[in-house]
């Protein structure tokens, strides 16, 4: 059995205002190729379809487009997915009953029973080529607080839903069936950029759940949230497939990958990462803020010609010496004839006191209400870092509005 693991699309995303609908197509275009080229019998995608829980319908279109297309090019195709944090649990899964007439299952929300318990055969989904159940797959969305069972923290709790869905797998399979689980969630030990929260990190690590979380009695943890595409504490059948498109500036040196992974009887026999060419490039000049006239002789270096979908970002750093109240015009200007987009121009000011940072819109949206306390706190008390029981105090409260919001 071939499986292709992806995740964090982000479908709808715009990058400082620029629409990503040419990227995301470029990017669904390669992975069908992908999916009838090495004639696939699963794909996996581990949450965060959407960038937003209110999808726009284009974004939505280009979604459901492609899943009609790569079931009409293999109708024998079956198609797993879960709903990430930035996805609309609820919204996602809505369309389930008529995507399973297309072997395509949606899981976002954790269902009960009439008697309060959660619904473990419900997220247990039968993975099957030619008629036969080759493995089991225990797939679980991302987890807010009140989905899991009842534990001491957050990352007990995640663990104790994977261990008792486990545990009614093992009724279930037979010997020379395979265990594969789905996640999105930020493992402990999984690498981020520290520049970067658009994978929504939470701050003191209150959220990352222990590789020890996923049985070795797991062939496969396919997984979802953090964009770099890695394996899990040195795990090579725990890994993330990592975003398809660099979402931020922290991410330009990433590569963008999908995994392959093949299962023979209850194992895995190979795990192979499928590179994509995600075909807009980010450039950041220079890497360390300079001074004005350093800045504008590297910019005088970028290549010229029009502006096209395909032509790079560019993020501008420029040390502030002196007040400058025309650099950004001055920049605008030396960048007219460049076949670059300007998303991002950032000023450093030279000495003196650490200035409070300035955000963009967009950056703006992906920062977490623990992020906003742990910076206030900061620049109360002279840059003391927050105290660990008060980030693990802030983290439950912030769970429990989140819960309710959903269930709202």
């Amino acid at each position: 059995m071939k499986l292709i693991h992806t995740a964090d699309w982000h479908i709808g995303q715009t990058f400082f205002d620029y629409n990503r609908k040419a990227e995301h197509l470029c990017f669904l275009a390669w992975l069908r190729n992908q999916l009838r080229e090495q004639a696939t019998d699963v794909l996996l995608i581990a949450g965060d379809v959407f960038d937003t829980p209110n999808p726009s319908a284009e974004s939505q279109k280009i979604f459901y487009q492609f899943l009609h297309e790569i079931t009409s090019d293999n109708p024998s195709l079956q198609v797993v997915i879960i709903a990430g944090n930035h996805d609309s649990a609820a919204r996602l899964e809505a369309p389930d009953p008529l995507l399973q007439e297309m072997n395509i299952t949606v899981k976002g929300v954790v269902r009960r029973t009439s008697e309060g318990e959660i619904d473990f055969q419900r997220l247990i989904v039968p993975l099957i080529k030619d008629g036969q159940v080759e493995a089991w797959c225990m797939v679980v969305p991302y987890l807010r607080q009140g989905d899991y069972p009842e534990a001491e923290s957050y990352p007990l709790g995640v663990k104790a839903m994977y261990d008792a869905l486990l545990q009614e797998v093992l009724k279930i399979r037979e010997p020379n069936q395979a265990i594969v689980a789905m996640g999105h969630l930020h493992a402990a030990g999984g690498i981020v950029s520290e520049e970067d929260r658009s994978e929504r990190t939470v701050v003191g690590g209150v959220e990352c759940v222990t590789p020890d979380t996923f049985s070795a009695l797991i062939a496969y943890t396919a997984l979802g949230h953090l964009h770099r595409g890695q394996q899990v504490c040195g795990r090579e059948e725990v890994r993330y497939a990592g975003a398809p498109l660099p979402m931020s500036f922290a991410e330009k040196n990433y590569k963008q990958s999908v995994a392959l992974v093949e299962i023979e009887a209850s194992a895995v026999t190979k795990i192979e990462r499928l590179y994509f060419d995600a075909p807009v490039k980010l450039l950041t000049i220079p890497d360390e803020a300079k001074p004005m006239e350093d800045v504008l002789q590297e910019i005088a270096r970028l290549p010229e010609g029009e502006i096209t979908e395909n032509s790079s970002y560019l993020e501008v750093k420029v040390l502030i010496t002196e007040p400058e109240p025309s650099f950004r015009f001055r920049i605008e200007e030396a960048l007219k004839d460049k076949s670059v987009r300007l998303a991002r121009l950032g000023s450093v000011q030279q000495g003196g006191a650490v200035e409070a940072k300035v955000f963009s819109y967009e950056e703006l949206q992906k920062i977490t209400p623990m992020e906003i306390a742990r910076m206030e706190f900061e620049k109360q008390y002279g840059g003391t870092e927050m105290p660990e029981t008060m980030k693990q105090l802030l983290q439950s409260v912030i769970q429990e509005i989140e819960h309710e919001d959903i269930s709202d």
